[in-house]
């Protein structure tokens, strides 16, 4: 066969872009595929199993619809595009989530169309409950909560709160993050499909969780209202409120629906009960929903049927899955924990040695500042030694001088007592010297008296000599050539002797009282100059006590 007639041989293809909650693939399609073989192609791909939940969504002139399984793909209203765009979506929600989603493919796609419906607005969720939503996401996302690593700012990037809670409440993202790092660090040991599980869990018990909602009016008047088809039935709700159905119809309850044209009609078990009735806009609309109720009533239907072998197996190999996982996990946390024991431990003795090392630090530093103290303290030492060395020698020369000044005290004052003993003797010489310098100088005025009355007798005597010398021998005069004049001489020789030895005994007595007087002039004025000297040795030991005081 040639390779022309092979290329012959090639079936037409179309591309197709699938575009998932947080993917994109692209796949070359057969001419004659149908919708069913595009979508068990791209199950196969995500490793999808739980297909019955799953359909792939497009949008032609502003509409969303599901591609039909049992038509060939472009048989069906589809864009006129390359490639055509299909969003692989859930279609049908589970009742109980927890038991319902088996595969963990299946429970993350869920994850993250709920999420994105509820940060879309599309199901109303509280501000406390999108906190604790959030905090599920980031631990999906990340993992443990580690102050180290997940710094503040760590959430700026991500959206996690509807734009609805952050204009209702005044707070910056600084705070809402805080907020949700709380809620995070509480979640501490569960893994990333256990947190998606928890998401799961609180969103489905949200009024909105799960309805498609329908436009729909009760008669051709045109009573606005909403239809919304869910896993558990069928809700007539008013325009303005989407979360208090005013009428339900369990799938239980139902008996048949059918549509002709715009007008729907729901027929219930009860054949006494009223059959509702209601019109849409388009016929599109209509056939939709009765796609949507079919579907959701099948699978209401099956959830309280014995499981088929395929659920059977899918159902043991997820309990095994879980079990393995579970067990994982307990080997992840024991290991994470011996782990981070350990890495405690290497903390501890990474710190333990850096206190070692610290210590050792200041020990050296300790140790060099001892050495240079004990340095510093023989060098104090040694000047101590010398200082005492000084201070013996000064001690014992202050000790000699000490011994010195007794000495010279006991001198000074054993002088002292002299000179005031010979102070005493003096002012007594003084004293007998002013007695005999009164007694003398009494004797003197004696002496005077009497050598002037000696001198007066004298005086007298002579007059009276001259007188009878005259009036006995008055030629003495004139004639003293003749012998009686030498007689007259010889008569008073006698006398003249008398006279002679008086006067010689005056002038004797005289010069004895001049001498004396001179002699005692003498000796005051050498006593004058002895009460000097003692007074100036007196003064000098003084001095001398008021210094040895002072050494003292």
């Amino acid at each position: 066969m040639s390779i022309r007639g092979l290329k012959k041989k090639q079936p037409k293809t179309f591309k197709v872009k699938i575009i998932t909650v947080d993917a994109e693939m692209e796949f070359s399609c057969e001419m004659k595929w149908k919708g069913k073989d595009l979508f068990d192609l791209v199950c196969r791909a995500l490793g999808l199993r739980e297909t019955w939940f799953f359909g792939l969504q497009y949008t032609i002139k502003g509409m969303c619809t599901w591609l039909k399984m049992d038509k060939k793909v472009l048989d069906q209203e589809i864009p006129k595009e390359d490639p055509i765009s299909f969003h692989f979506l859930a279609k049908f929600y589970p009742e109980k989530v927890e038991e319902e989603l088996l595969q963990e493919i299946t429970q993350h796609l869920f994850f993250l169309q709920v999420k994105k419906q509820i940060l879309d607005e599309e199901i109303y969720c509280s501000p406390e409950a999108t906190v604790l939503l959030a905090s599920y996401a980031v631990q999906a996302k990340y993992g443990d909560y580690d102050p180290n690593f997940h710094e503040p700012g760590f959430l700026a990037h991500d959206e996690l709160l509807p734009k609805r809670v952050l204009r209702q409440y005044q707070l910056t993202a600084e705070m809402w993050e805080e907020k949700i790092t709380a809620w995070y660090a509480e979640h501490r040991g569960i893994a990333r499909d256990e947190a998606e599980m928890n998401y799961l869990k609180i969103a489905q018990d949200l009024e909105m969780y799960g309805v498609n909602y329908f436009p729909i009016a009760q008669n051709k008047n045109h009573t606005d209202l909403l239809l919304g088809v869910d896993a558990k039935g069928i809700h007539i709700y008013s325009i303005n409120n989407r979360f208090s159905p005013n009428k339900s119809f369990e799938w239980s309850a139902i008996r048949n629906i059918s549509y002709s044209e715009k007008e729907l009609t729901i027929k219930p078990l009860d054949k006494k009960a009223e059959v509702f009735k209601f019109f849409s806009s388009q016929l599109k609309v209509n056939k939709l929903i009765l796609q949507l109720c079919i579907g959701n009533h099948d699978l209401f239907m099956r959830r309280r049927k014995v499981d088929s072998i395929e659920i059977q197996q899918m159902k043991a190999q997820a309990r095994e899955e879980k079990a393995r996982k579970k067990m994982e996990n307990q080997r992840l946390a024991r290991e994470k924990q011996l782990r981070e024991e350990a890495e405690r431990a290497k903390e501890e003795l990474e710190r333990r040695l850096f206190q070692l090392e610290d210590e050792a630090r200041q020990a050296n530093e300790a140790l060099l500042r001892s050495q240079e103290a004990a340095e510093l303290l023989a060098e104090k030492a040694q000047i101590a030694e010398e200082e005492a060395k000084l201070l013996a020698q000064n001690a014992a020369e202050a000790e000699q001088e000490r011994q010195r000044l007794e000495i010279t005290a006991l001198k000074t004052k054993e002088e002292k007592r002299l000179m005031e003993q010979k102070m005493r003797e003096a002012e007594l010489i003084a004293v007998k010297l002013v007695k005999e310098s009164d007694r003398r100088a009494k004797e003197a005025e004696h002496l005077k008296q009497d050598l002037h009355e000696a001198r007066e007798a004298e005086r007298k005597t002579k007059q009276k000599l001259l007188d009878i010398t005259r009036l006995n021998y008055p030629h003495m005069v004139k004639y003293p050539q003749y012998s009686p004049a030498d007689t007259r001489d010889a008569n008073f020789d006698k006398g003249s002797v008398k006279l002679d030895l008086k006067d010689i005994d005056l002038k004797r007595l005289s010069f004895e009282i001049e001498r004396e007087r001179l002699d005692y002039l003498e000796k005051s004025r050498k006593f004058e100059d002895r009460l000097k000297e003692l007074k100036s040795e007196i003064h000098a030991l003084k001095l001398e006590e008021k210094q040895s005081g002072l050494y003292s």
